[in-house]
């Protein structure tokens, strides 16, 4: 934290200066109480001596004193902001290898619910897409802030749903890309700020090569945080065969670093949970440094009503 009227926090002084002030009178009063000698007659005339609650009026004052002061001195912190037009896309590998159960209960699976739960986390008005891919790429939703229509295209993320076999990195960035391109209008010429998060269990193996990708989003602008997902001993099942498809995150690695995304790695449904929540807390936020005063002045006026209640409730008057 740090302040753009520092000079005045000397007014702290004011307020330490009556907080010894009124300790000096609860002393000198003290002082007097005792100087009076006859106790069966001051429990006569004031048998129920408000103690503790005597104090509480006059703390909440100063405390609310010392905040108004620390507000006027013009507080400033970092604060989270979301970005105007901010725009997500989500591409998901739905790829045969995906079925492999070395997560419960498939690949798939998983990191279908571990996307709703992604994009349910969102503000709502963030605007998130979704691509599939496998052997080619395909937008299931177009960018937007239809949350229903977001959910209904990841019910339809299923194995092979592409058409083609194979895994297309480099299709499912240029894809996400080609979204953010034709967000609106304006998108052509001014880009909304975007990420594009991918998540995959394997190395590319057909379509166009994953950095050529990489490289148009740096162009772009777009950072690509990436989740390899998945564990070495996974296999499908074809015919009664098996089959290994040991995760490969490699491709998915140089990608991330490439266009200054995030490279993440995810073997249970629990660990893609974090993962999804540690790329929200970032995805589509600026950090901005604002005026925070308001947060002082306003505990500063609840400690003054308390004060005002406080002192109205015990002594039937005002401090």
């Amino acid at each position: 934290m740090s302040w753009e009227s520092p000079v005045r926090l000397w007014l702290l002084l004011g307020v330490l200066a009556l907080v010894a002030g009124y300790l000096l009178t609860q002393r000198r009063r003290s002082r007097y109480a005792v100087r009076f000698t006859n106790l069966r007659l001051l429990d006569r005339v004031a048998p129920h001596r408000p103690a503790w609650r005597r104090h509480v009026p006059a703390g909440l004052f100063l405390a609310m004193l010392a905040l108004l002061v620390v507000g006027f001195a013009r507080p400033t912190a970092e604060v989270r902001v979301p970005r105007e037009r901010a725009t997500v896309m989500v591409a998901v590998d739905v790829s045969t290898s995906m079925l492999a159960r070395d997560v419960d209960p498939d690949r798939l699976t998983s990191a279908k619910d571990a996307a709703r739960r992604f994009v349910d986390g969102l503000p709502e008005e963030f605007n998130v897409g979704l691509v599939a891919f496998a052997g080619s790429a395909a937008v299931l939703v177009p960018p937007g802030t239809d949350r229903e229509a977001l959910h209904e295209g990841i019910g339809r993320l299923v194995e092979g749903a592409t058409g083609v076999q194979g895994t297309a990195i480099g299709e499912a960035i240029n894809t996400s890309l080609g979204a953010v391109k034709g967000f609106d209008g304006q998108a052509a010429s001014d880009p909304p700020p975007a990420r594009v998060i991918l998540l995959s269990d394997g190395a590319n193996t057909s379509g166009m090569d994953p950095m050529s990708a990489a490289a148009d989003a740096v162009e772009m602008e777009i950072p690509v945080h990436t989740i390899s997902f998945g564990t070495p001993s996974g296999f499908v099942d074809r015919g009664g065969r098996p089959i290994q498809v040991p995760v490969d995150g490699q491709t998915l690695r140089a990608v991330a670093e490439e266009t200054g995304g995030l490279f993440h790695e995810a073997s249970t449904s629990d660990e893609l949970r974090e993962v999804y929540e540690d790329i929200g807390s970032s995805v589509g936020y600026r950090i901005e440094r604002q005026d925070v005063s308001a947060r002082f002045i306003g505990l500063g006026l609840v400690f003054a009503m308390g004060a005002a209640f406080g002192s109205m409730r015990w002594f039937s008057r005002l401090p």
